[in-house]
């Protein structure tokens, strides 16, 4: 496993896809899309809450983010195959117990198990729902959140199965960042440190050149493997490598 440790989130997504796009290796995926892959990455930011928490060179800036941070801790009333508001405040879904239905908010469990017992290791929340995730084409790509105080911080952990490094992931920081300010202010203490793990982080290097281009800067700032610069032909890079 490869750590990354940034000064914000938004430093942290323009070091992982540097680390991706000059060290990955090409895979096509059971979708069939064409991806640059590599192995396991924690990212590590001591001040979360710092700036920049978007990078410069994102296509999805403040207004994008802040709704999607919005969406995902207070709901939407868009219609998803899943959602992580659901999955996180509402978790159970078509499942029985007694007779009724499951509704768990883990959120909710989060803040009173820290309440109660701030040394605790075990104010987790999750998302993988089998009765529904093992048949669906997009299922949850966040699988877990773990929050502990420790030194009257709340620090938080976040695991991802599969973690789109250029498009989702900068969003997928700011979002959780965010929910845990949001337990943090419930708790009335501030925020820790915030450690992102992704156990296979890639990029869709054809689906998505475009936006890779702001953060390769035509090779000035990211020297990516040949068949990124192979597909792209966008500078004199592609007929060197």
């Amino acid at each position: 496993m490869r750590v990354i440790r940034a000064p914000s989130i938004g430093r942290a997504h323009e070091q992982v896809i540097k680390m991706i796009l000059e060290k990955g290796w090409t895979l096509r995926t059971e979708d069939a899309e064409a991806t640059v892959e590599f192995e396991e990455i924690a990212m590590q930011v001591d001040t979360p809450l710092a700036e920049p928490m978007t990078s410069p060179h994102s296509k999805f800036q403040q207004r994008f983010v802040e709704q999607y941070a919005s969406d995902l801790i207070h709901g939407s009333h868009a219609n998803f195959e899943y959602d992580y508001h659901s999955r996180l405040f509402d978790w159970g879904e078509r499942l029985v117990t007694d007779g009724l239905p499951v509704h768990v908010d883990q959120i909710a469990y989060i803040v009173d198990k820290l309440r109660s017992q701030p040394e605790t290791r075990r104010a987790v929340a999750i998302t993988w729902n089998p009765v529904i995730d093992e048949k669906l084409d997009d299922c949850p790509c966040l699988q877990l959140v773990q929050c502990i105080v420790r030194d009257n911080k709340l620090h938080m952990r976040v695991i991802f199965r599969s973690n789109d490094m250029l498009t989702a992931a900068g969003a997928n920081m700011y979002a959780l960042v965010q929910l845990q300010k949001h337990i943090a202010d419930q708790l009335e203490i501030t925020c820790g440190t915030y450690t992102h793990i992704s156990l296979v982080p890639h990029i869709y290097y054809i689906r998505d050149m475009h936006d890779i281009e702001p953060f390769c800067g035509k090779g000035q700032f990211i020297q990516p493997v040949k068949e990124v610069c192979r597909a792209c032909k966008g500078c004199g890079r592609a007929q060197s490598v």
